[in-house]
């Protein structure tokens, strides 16, 4: 595998308040193939998120965007690199005082590359892309949560990046509203993107993934298939995908 081809981390170690996060922890996410990371609430995947965009600083260990580490380095440093990924948080993250519209284009109008015909048309086929092309001109306000997320996977989509991070994207959704995320992240699969998901929502993760790393108590405790991880004898594993009375109130 070419080094420009991955994202990595290596040896890292992350804490907050001398609660460790992470601990000697190595990830690898491959383009081309789309990973989930699993694990109860409060067990640090949005971390993980944060601190491979470089909005975290590790206590120790690197991050690695292609070929270049982005660890220590001054943010201007790696923005180039860090405009192949984008990232779908949890409430979708629209600036409310905005359209639908504005804040699709919001990034393209700020490079000031671009023509304002040229933003408006690829607005417009990022949103009918997610299927909300009607909601170009309305407010978050006005939208629900799932044409939030919706948008907010058309403002990630303008920037035409290689990866996209997915946090949460199913939280708070009706099964209608998670069954079209799972159809976009497909789609989105099948048109080169490589995908990376936090999530505790095992049908969302097993339908849209095809590796799975399960954080457990700063470490990474398995990493493998579908399958693999079925058939998993570790604890943790085994009770994260089939919670028994033993969870009760852990």
């Amino acid at each position: 595998m070419n080094s420009r081809d991955s994202i990595r981390m290596e040896g890292l170690c992350y804490s907050i308040g001398g609660r460790k996060i992470l601990e000697d922890f190595d990830f690898l996410l491959e383009r081309g193939v789309n990973r989930t990371i699993l694990g109860v609430s409060g067990s640090g995947k949005t971390t993980i998120l944060k601190l491979l965009l470089g909005l975290l600083d590790p206590d120790s260990g690197t991050v690695s965007i292609g070929d270049l580490c982005i660890t220590g380095l001054p943010e201007a440093s790696f923005m180039q690199q860090r405009k192949r990924i984008a990232i779908v948080f949890q409430g979708g993250a629209l600036f409310d005082s905005m359209t639908v519209g504005e804040n699709v284009g919001y990034r393209m109008f700020e490079e000031g590359r671009l023509s304002e015909g040229e933003i408006t048309a690829i607005v417009r086929e990022k949103l009918s892309f997610v299927g909300v092309e009607a909601a170009l001109d309305l407010y978050p306000a006005e939208l629900s949560g799932g044409m939030k997320k919706r948008v907010a996977i058309a403002r990630a989509l303008a920037a035409d990046p290689d990866y996209i991070f997915f946090d949460e994207p199913t939280t708070g959704l009706d099964p209608i509203g998670v069954y079209n995320i799972c159809n976009l992240m497909q789609r989105l699969q099948a048109e080169g993107k490589t995908t990376l998901m936090v999530t505790h929502d095992l049908v969302t993760a097993f339908a849209t993934s095809q590796r799975f790393t399960f954080l457990h108590q700063a470490h990474m405790l398995f990493e493998g298939s579908e399958e693999e991880m079925k058939r998993s004898r570790i604890p943790e594993v085994q009770e994260f995908l089939g919670p028994t009375e033993r969870s009760l109130f852990i």
